[in-house]
This record gives structure tokens, C-alpha cells and sequence, in this order.
């Protein structure tokens, strides 16, 4: 496991969590804020992924 895929997950996780306080509070600007690094994790958590299996 390499980096990008290491802070892609902490990435996701950060964002779960800002989605959800958002959710709870009625802050759509949070909630946004959420699904926008949710989404950035998972693509730095693919890019991470191809750059393992490159390596093999």
C-alpha cells in the first residue's frame, strides 16, 4: 500500500464525516464540502491502487 492510497482513505473518511455533520446540521456548504473529498479519496485511492500494480 503506498501513500496515495493511504490519504485517499483518510481523505474519504474526512469526508464521510463533513457529509455527515452537514446532513445532521442543515449545512448544504459542509455537506458539499463532504461529497467533494469523498470524492477526491477515491480517485487518489484508484490512482494508488494502479501505481501498486505497476510495481508487481
Amino acid at each position: 500500500m503506498n501513500k496515495d492510497r493511504v490519504e485517499g482513505a483518510m481523505k474519504q473518511a474526512k469526508g464521510s464525516i463533513k457529509d455527515a455533520a452537514g446532513k445532521v446540521t442543515g449545512d448544504t456548504k459542509l455537506q458539499a464540502e463532504g461529497k467533494a473529498d469523498k470524492a477526491a479519496g477515491k480517485i487518489q485511492n484508484a490512482v494508488g491502487g494502479l501505481k501498486d500494480a505497476a510495481k508487481s
